[in-house]
């Protein structure tokens, strides 16, 4: 072979690779969410996972998605979207984009128009006709944001050798 080789990923696969790959952390048994933000020079600036804040024991909290408010998951779990703008490396996210493996809820919007991130690669929209969604959405065309679903294909196989 005497030229490049023309298989290599995308920006867009590679980052939401990055964050399907930080997915995998999440110890939710229902919904694994990962979160990569990438600065306007193709760098990463910061990574997420959903999962409880730190210090909290994933063993003292619920796991449920139903019963009483404090009896679920959801009072506690930090959304991957969340972690990635509290988890970043650069004090600037001006200008950033996330990707995100499922479109986020309307409190991580809010932390994504704060933080001045200015586009939304999302990967899974199954939550498209919730009250949530929409007011993500809202808040994502008043702020100027765009949003775009992920439009590639991803395979992940890892060789390493022996």
């Amino acid at each position: 072979m005497s030229g490049k080789r023309l298989d290599y990923l995308s920006w867009d696969q590679y980052f939401m690779g990055i964050a399907l790959l930080s997915a995998q952390r999440s110890k939710d048994p229902h919904t694994q969410v990962g979160a990569c933000i990438v600065d306007r020079r193709r760098r990463i600036v910061g990574i997420g996972y959903a999962g409880f804040p730190s210090g909290c024991s994933d063993d003292d909290l619920p796991w449920a998605r139903e019963g009483a408010p404090l009896e679920t998951k959801y009072p506690f779990v930090c959304h991957a979207e969340l972690n990635a703008i509290l988890n970043r490396n650069s004090a600037d996210l001006a200008g950033c984009t996330i990707y995100t493996t499922l479109f986020p809820c309307n409190e991580c919007a809010k932390a994504i128009v704060q933080a001045g991130l200015t586009e939304v690669v999302f990967l899974s929209d199954k939550y498209r006709d919730t009250d949530s969604d929409q007011a993500a959405t809202t808040m994502f065309r008043l702020a100027g944001v765009q949003t775009r679903r992920f439009a590639g294909h991803i395979e992940v196989s890892l060789d390493i050798g022996e």
